[in-house]
């Protein structure tokens, strides 16, 4: 069965926690699913009637259509959190699981209403632990340690409220591996991720280390003793490169506004009118230009924000992301700053500068290990990069083959660029009044 709307549950009751209001990209999954896939294509169909669009470029960009349609259902990504701490041979931990997750899973919502109430989830604690632990499992020396569920909490993250599942457990003995094999969700949702930190005493200090479970790492062994090696430190890098991609991948308002400033990259704008450039090396120096400053900037402050210098509240940095969005894509449509169409680099830059606040927060609901901070950071932000870099190879292409179609200036970079206006203009409302412009 295909579910068209999604559900947002809410807690209501004694203890209210609203899911939805910093969901920021919730809804955007919906607008691109099959059905809207369809509503594209129309669209894009009877534009080409009227447009002059030859019929290898009509294949071109229906595919290109479809496949953006299509990675557009990784939003917004299934994760959990999951803290564990070590102290001789008895473990402790935390596991945050998303109440939207859970409710899809082994069902929240009692009466089926789009709301949880508190009495709804407090009933189903025991199917929460029952569910939950079976699917993480914590071997030292190749013996199981048993867990158990000490505590049931709800706790907000930015994406939503959370059940809070606490549990203990016990080793044979004190662990100097553990083997952690996780499988939570991944039977109904493949690309779900488990967020790991693990604490524990190292000589006199407490240390820690991270990791990330998916369907493809779902059994991973941390090295207690020395969990500082250069092999650990390298799949820590690698696992936040991995999630830096993703990140960009799914994060639409960063891509929408790398895109409104892509657009015309193929383009000059002479006596007021939009014109193809001459060559593509003039293109190519456009979009590297864009790029570079566009990482540059966000690096500086994704830096300054992950070590704690600068730290700016989420909600007036969502709102300026979104706010970025709509002005790059207004001035593809009315360019008003004649003089900064030739320095678009300028405008990427400063923007970029708020960006990297927004990619900050993803790393900070990650978790950092504080003993391999600097390679984290690294790690995350040229996975950012490589994301981009993956982008801007299937745009610049494409975009340059179509430069001199009256579909590509008018229907791609005007249509295109007021489309991502409006959506990031809702975007700019809801966060700035927490409001919910979309009923879905």
């Amino acid at each position: 069965m295909k579910l068209t709307t999604p559900i947002q549950p809410r807690i209501m009751g004694a203890a209210r926690y609203p899911l939805d209001n910093t969901d920021l990209h919730g809804y955007i999954k919906t607008i691109f699913d099959q059905d809207a896939t369809k509503i594209w294509l129309v669209c894009f169909w009877c534009l080409s009637v009227f447009i002059r669009v030859n019929p290898w470029q009509k294949v071109l960009i229906v595919l290109l259509l479809l496949f953006g349609t299509s990675t557009a259902h990784a939003h917004k990504p299934s994760d959990s959190y999951l803290s564990l701490q070590v102290a001789d041979h008895n473990l402790t931990g935390q596991w945050d699981i998303a109440l939207r997750d859970l409710d899809f899973a082994i069902g929240l919502d009692g009466n089926g209403d789009g709301d949880i109430t508190w009495g709804e989830l407090r009933v189903r604690h025991a199917a929460i632990a029952a569910y939950a632990l079976p699917r993480l499992k914590i071997s030292a020396g190749e013996k199981i340690c048993a867990l158990a569920a000490t505590e049931h909490l709800v706790d907000n993250h930015s994406d939503g409220a959370y059940a809070v599942l606490r549990f203990s457990g016990q080793c044979a003995a004190t662990p100097m591996v553990l083997d952690i094999a996780y499988s939570l969700f991944f039977d109904v949702d493949p690309q779900h991720k488990g967020l790991l930190r693990l604490a524990y005493q190292r000589d006199t200090e407490m240390s820690t280390t991270t990791a990330i479970f998916s369907a493809d790492k779902a059994a991973q062994r941390l090295e207690l003793a020395d969990a500082q090696t250069a092999a650990s430190g390298l799949r820590q890098f690698l696992d936040y490169l991995v999630e830096g991609i993703w990140h960009i991948w799914i994060g639409f308002d960063h891509i929408l506004f790398l895109l409104s400033l892509l657009l015309p990259a193929v383009l000059i704008r002479q006596y007021k009118r939009w014109q193809a450039v001459a060559d593509f090396r003039g293109a190519f120096w456009e979009v590297f230009k864009i790029v570079t400053a566009f990482t540059v900037a966000h690096s500086i402050t994704l830096s300054l924000a992950t070590l704690g210098v600068v730290s700016l509240p989420t909600r007036w940095v969502e709102s300026a992301i979104a706010a970025s969005v709509v002005l790059a894509a207004l001035n593809n449509i009315f360019p008003v700053w004649d003089a900064l169409q030739h320095k678009r680099w300028l405008m990427a830059f400063v923007f970029g500068l708020i960006h990297g606040f927004g990619f900050a927060s993803v790393l900070a609901d990650l978790g950092l290990p504080q003993g391999a901070l600097l390679l984290a950071l690294v790690g995350f932000n040229a996975g950012v990069e490589v994301g981009q870099l993956a982008i801007v190879g299937v745009f610049l292409p494409v975009a340059y083959f179509l430069r001199h179609t009256v579909f590509y200036r008018q229907g791609v970079l005007v249509g295109g660029s007021g489309l991502i206006a409006l959506l990031a203009a809702v975007w700019l409302v809801e966060r700035v009044f927490e409001i919910k412009l979309i009923g879905l």
